[in-house]
C-alpha cells in the first residue's frame, strides 16, 4: 500500500490545485488499478474536486463560501462561541464540515480517473498562511 504526504503552502483563503503532484505520485507508485484516497490532516481546510479550466470557478466558489459563512465579526455570526482563535477560525471549521476532508478517486492504467476538467484542490478557509499536510494512499494491484 503506497502512501505519501504532500505539503501545501497556502497564503490565505482559496483553492490550491494539487492535481499534478497527486497524479505524478500515482504514476510512479507502480499501482495500475485501485483506489486513491486523498486526506487532509486539518480541521480548518478541506478537499474538493472542481473544474480546473476557468479561474472564475475558483473565484465564484470563494465568494459563495464567504457569503454563506462570514467571519465571526460579522453581525450575522454573533451566535458563535468558538472565537478565541480569530474571526476566521470557527467559520473555517464550518466550511470544512460542509465540504470534505477526504476524497476517493478510482485509478486505472496507473492514472487517477479524473474527468477532463476536474482538478483536486486543497480549499483553504483561514486568512493567514498555513502549511497543510495532505496524505495520499493507494490500495490496488500493480
Amino acid at each position: 500500500m503506497p502512501l505519501t504526504r504532500l505539503t501545501v503552502s497556502t497564503s490565505g483563503p482559496g483553492l490550491y490545485e494539487i492535481s499534478d503532484e497527486v497524479r505524478q505520485w500515482v504514476e510512479t507508485s507502480g499501482v495500475r488499478e485501485g483506489l486513491l484516497t486523498v486526506f487532509v490532516r486539518h480541521t480548518s481546510c478541506s478537499l474538493v474536486i472542481q473544474e480546473n479550466a476557468d479561474p472564475d470557478v475558483k473565484r465564484d466558489l470563494n465568494e459563495f463560501f464567504k457569503r454563506l459563512v462570514p467571519d465571526a465579526d460579522d453581525p450575522s455570526m454573533a451566535w458563535l462561541w468558538h472565537t478565541t482563535e480569530g474571526p476566521d477560525d470557527m467559520p473555517a471549521h464550518i466550511k470544512s464540515a460542509l465540504t470534505a476532508t477526504s476524497l476517493g478517486i478510482p485509478v486505472d492504467a496507473g492514472r487517477p480517473l479524473l474527468g477532463t476538467w476536474q482538478g483536486i484542490y486543497l480549499f483553504e478557509h483561514r486568512c493567514a498562511p498555513h502549511r497543510r499536510e495532505v496524505v495520499c494512499q493507494l490500495m490496488g494491484e500493480r
